[in-house]
């Protein structure tokens, strides 16, 4: 495991590599950001958007929180989507669910407690929805359509959202998009699209 000592002497590695290959990198890049994505992502340490993507410094806009939410009550979500779409004028908007979610399955097996659990009630909340059809379904089933139905009740908040709204009504190119990442296997797969209402 690594130590936070080692972290930072990592960094220097890492500017000394960037610099070596382009000298103007970090002042290039410090003018300024560009990004035509903002990601909507989960915290897990094993889907890091701009890896998983092959996306270079400055191509995407990125928040993650446990269990890839975007709750229209949430100042945080909703000033990055403020900043994102208004501001920054991205094209897409991705939220980025994956399989073995430990958010999802701590809703599913109820195991979240105190401020997770009110996080996670959205998810909690499809389960209680799908409860009947959720019961013919395995464990591991039951888990995988879960962070399905999270990534798609995600972006369906998002099409509510007035600032996506706003947006949509002066004619700005926005669309939304809904993408599983697959651990085992390492691919994205695009669950569902939207550009309007």
């Amino acid at each position: 495991m690594k130590s936070y000592e080692e972290l930072l002497l990592e960094n220097r590695a890492w500017v000394k590599q960037h610099l070596y290959f382009d000298p103007n990198f970090f002042k290039r890049h410090a003018e300024g950001q560009e990004p035509r994505f903002l990601w909507i992502g989960c915290s897990d340490s094993r889907v890091p958007a701009e890896h998983l993507t092959g996306s270079g410094y400055g191509e995407l806009f990125v928040h993650r929180n446990i269990a890839n939410q975007a709750h229209l009550d949430d100042n945080n979500v909703l000033s990055v989507l403020a900043y994102a779409v208004d501001v920054l004028k991205v094209h897409h908007i991705i939220v980025c669910g994956h399989e073995h979610c430990g958010g999802v399955i701590a809703a599913q097996t109820d195991t979240a407690t105190g401020i997770v659990k009110e996080w996670l009630k959205p998810i909690y909340e499809i389960k209680g929805k799908q409860a009947s059809q959720l019961a013919t379904m395995s464990q591991v089933e039951q888990q995988n359509t879960l962070v399905r139905w999270n990534i798609e009740a995600q972006v369906d908040n998002l099409k509510q959202c007035p600032i996506i709204q706003k947006a949509w009504e002066r004619g700005q190119g926005l669309a939304i998009h809904g993408w599983l990442y697959e651990l085992e296997t390492g691919l994205l797969k695009s669950l569902c699209y939207h550009d309007h209402i």
